[in-house]
């Protein structure tokens, strides 16, 4: 038996969560835009981020990009967001705070 593996239109395609990817790309775009925003306002590298992180650097640029893997918006762990928001000593919450 062959599938046909036809994809859906963008808006009508939802993750196997069941969260739409489109929301899913806003968020991404935003924390994104958040942790560049931080790290100039820091002074910091990329590089000693994701050290201070304990992530690899490539990860954490690709979080800048707004990416996980190629394609797929930025989905970090919990433990990552901790990890980050310790990074720039706040509470993981305060990370998530866009627009403000």
């Amino acid at each position: 038996m062959v599938v046909c593996k036809r994809r859906l239109p963008k808006s009508l395609r939802m993750e196997k969560d069941g969260i739409d990817i489109e929301l899913q790309e806003r968020y991404a775009g935003e924390l994104a835009q958040r942790l560049r925003v931080l790290r100039y306002e820091h002074s910091f590298s990329q590089e000693y981020v994701a050290l201070r992180a304990g992530i690899s650097t490539f990860t954490y640029q690709k979080f800048e990009k707004g990416e996980s893997n190629p394609g797929r918006p930025l989905n970090p762990r919990l433990s990552t967001l901790i990890a980050l928001a310790r990074v720039f000593n706040m509470e993981p919450w305060e990370l998530l705070r866009f627009g403000e």
